[in-house]
């Protein structure tokens, strides 16, 4: 069942709570629908984590703790789901919304060597950027919405495996 698999990864409420950079959130980290797992929550855990971890800005999980905390979801599920693009997984994943973005808005794909610079950020903005930024936008869509359904399909598939097994026994 996805709950116990999901509670025996997922840290403490109270670590999580007394994080330094979710301090800035006070007293609503106290609003007990934010630790709670059931389908619902998880599913928008799930939406909002896999849309935050395409979202290539460097405070992803401030925002997607901010976004747990308004839509009232799952918010260490919210939180843990961020660090899918992390710095090993971050040149595939961002290469593919590249790839995506020249696909949705027509472009060529263009050569390009990438420096740890400022300046190099810089300069592919204005080559790069407007297909790669694109490309985060349809795949960050794309995989909350996959996400989302996934997890109602998933719950419900091994609850109902659960009431079979209630009723042989």
């Amino acid at each position: 069942m996805p709950k116990k698999v999901i509670k025996r990864i997922m840290p403490d409420h109270h670590t999580i709570k007394s994080n330094k950079h979710l301090k800035i959130f006070g007293d609503l980290l106290h609003n007990a629908n934010l630790w709670h797992l059931n389908r619902r929550s998880v599913a928008k855990a799930f939406a909002v984590g896999l849309f935050f971890a395409f979202i290539p800005v460097p405070f992803q999980m401030l925002l997607a703790a901010g976004t747990a905390i308004i839509v009232h979801s799952n918010l260490p599920l919210s939180i843990g789901l961020v660090w899918i693009t992390n710095p090993f997984t971050m040149p595939a994943i961002f290469y593919g919304c590249y790839v995506v973005g020249t696909w949705v808005i027509g472009a060529q794909e263009q050569a390009f060597n990438f420096e740890a610079s400022w300046q190099w950020v810089v300069d592919s903005l204005q080559t790069i950027g407007p297909a790669f930024l694109v490309g985060c936008g349809v795949l960050a869509v794309a995989f909350a919405i996959i996400g989302y359904f996934g997890i109602q399909l998933l719950w419900r598939y091994s609850v109902a495996k659960e009431w079979k097994k209630r009723t042989y026994r």
